[in-house]
């Protein structure tokens, strides 16, 4: 899955996307370079940010869906929002994932968009809001706290009428998380693929990257985003959430050919 972020206020790359041409020729790289999924977003998530409501994401969002859905038919693109009026006109103009951050807590109409809809559903872990979820990182155990979070989310999903199938789970890296929280998240990766769930993971430049390899310039994060990456396939992960797809696809690939061999025919 590679990261579109249409913001001026994204952590890594803000403002480069913004305007439609910009936009569908980064998409057209993306799946050139082997990306299954685009991800395209008009909110940035990241810590602080401000929310900017539905109207003006909406804005930053349609003109470059629908320029890319306009050069690129048959590509799978996904929408990254929780607002459920933003998601229904996504689907409208031709998304086919919705990706929400806050798994339907932020504004749960999003669940019955998706449930009418049909479509894939990333449900993330999350806690608060971009202003306040690095003050909400009080775990017992984070990897069995966020396993059960996810499936309290879950559960309002399928209330809602969001089927099973369409459900991914997400345990949401860098959000209300600590440094050593994120870490044993990767760990337990394992633990979460048990629960019979397809899983994403979204790594991508993140700072607890950073912290490790003491690299505070987030575009430079790419191989310790490659190593977590390589981790996540070993641990039975489904979908990358990256933004260099490039050498991310090329990592997989390789790690694909090392823990999930083609199986012989009888």
């Amino acid at each position: 899955m590679g990261i579109l972020n249409l913001t001026p206020d994204s952590f890594s790359d803000g403002g480069r996307f913004q305007r439609p041409e910009q936009a569908l020729k980064q998409a057209s790289r993306m799946l050139d370079q082997g990306a299954d999924i685009l991800d395209l977003g008009a909110q940035s998530t990241r810590p602080g940010a401000e929310e900017i409501g539905p109207a003006t994401e909406l804005e930053r969002l349609l003109p470059v869906l629908t320029a890319i859905r306009g050069s690129h038919p048959d590509a799978l693109l996904s929408v990254d929002t929780f607002q459920a009026e933003v998601a229904e006109a996504a689907l409208k103009a031709g998304a086919d994932w919705i990706n929400d951050v806050s798994g339907g807590r932020r504004d749960p109409a999003i669940l019955r968009v998706v449930a009418d809809a049909g479509c894939p559903y990333v449900l993330m872990h999350s806690r608060g809001d971009s202003r306040s979820m690095d003050r909400l990182t009080d775990y017992g155990d984070v990897v069995e706290d966020v396993c059960a979070e996810l499936w309290r989310s879950t559960r309002v999903a399928q209330l809602e009428g969001v089927a099973t199938s369409q459900l991914i789970w997400d345990p949401g890296l860098g959000f209300a998380k600590t440094h050593d929280q994120n870490l044993q998240l990767l760990r337990g990766l394992d633990r979460l693929r048990q629960e019979g769930f397809q899983l994403l993971v979204g790594p991508s430049r993140k700072r607890f990257i950073g912290e490790v390899l003491s690299e505070a310039r987030p575009r430079a994060r790419l191989w310790g985003t490659a190593a977590v990456c390589a981790e996540a396939i070993r641990a039975g992960t489904d979908v990358l959430r990256v933004h260099d797809v490039g050498p991310i696809v090329q990592t997989a690939r390789m790690m694909d050919a090392i823990v999930r061999p083609p199986r012989r025919r009888e």
